[in-house]
């Protein structure tokens, strides 16, 4: 078993944070200091390019991006192995994900549609027009929950997929800045910051950041030359743990996020 260090810090959290994009000052809130423990390092499709990851019932459901190349994917866990996957029509770039019951919420990146697939079949039911850009996606069990590559969260309908509301993501004052793909678990959101190897947990009632995970070092230097950025984090029901890749990446990592520094 491998441990990564959590590194907490202003600086840390500055870094991801443009001091100019400030518009409205936010309540401080302690981040908390946790380390990563690597549990198992499972085979990965390293032409995927992940844009969502979900974990129902012992399938794990991964939506790919690129036009050309963007697919739903139902694959095994344990081995990454793919059991059945759909491709979306070619000029689609596809992203987030979430399970619905026995739906499947899948994001398009540019085009401004959501698309509702049955989650046995993959197959589209229907599809459903937002504006802006889509990035991640997540279902807290009565809403969804979205990112734009912005630092706001829209809460969506889980039937109509109407925005109910939003909330501005903040560390001392400052928004942060490429929330991408998104996990709810347990009453917060985990979201991957775009380009860097951070995952940051939220308070969806607030905004608040409540801690940052560094999961850098995951890859070696010569797999991580080959590979772009960390996205997709899945929580494992009825644990503690999470799976965890990136967009091409070889391997896929049952990790647990724990108290204390590494």
């Amino acid at each position: 078993m491998r441990a990564l260090s959590l590194l907490v810090s202003t600086p840390l959290i500055a870094a991801v944070l443009p001091v100019a994009a400030c518009t409205a000052e936010q309540p401080s809130t302690e981040v908390v200091e946790l380390r990563v423990d690597v549990v198992a390092e499972i085979p990965h499709d390293p032409t995927a390019f992940t844009q969502g990851l979900e974990l129902v019932d012992g399938v794990l459901y991964e939506g790919t991006g690129l036009v050309g190349r963007s697919e739903l994917r139902a694959t095994d866990p344990a081995t990454g192995q793919v059991r059945a996957r759909t491709a979306l029509p070619g000029d689609l770039f596809g992203e987030g994900i979430t399970v619905v019951g026995d739906r499947i919420w899948q994001l398009t990146w540019q085009h401004g549609v959501a698309i509702e697939r049955d989650r046995e079949s993959l197959a589209e039911l229907r599809r459903v027009t937002y504006p802006g850009e889509g990035w991640g996606l997540c279902h807290d069990g009565e809403r969804l929950v979205m990112s734009d590559g912005s630092a706001t969260l829209t809460f969506r309908d889980p039937e109509t997929f109407e925005p109910v509301g939003t909330v501005d993501v903040h560390h001392d004052g400052e928004p942060v800045l490429r929330l991408n793909e998104l996990e709810c678990v347990d009453g917060s959101v985990y979201a991957n910051v775009w380009q860097t190897d951070r995952i940051v947990r939220i308070d969806p009632g607030t905004g608040a950041v409540t801690a940052v995970v560094d999961m850098s070092g995951l890859l070696s230097p010569d797999e991580r030359a080959a590979t772009d950025v960390l996205n997709g984090i899945a929580h494992v029901p009825g644990t503690d743990e999470f799976l965890v890749t990136g967009k091409l990446w070889p391997s896929m990592f049952r990790v647990r996020f724990a108290p204390g520094p590494g």
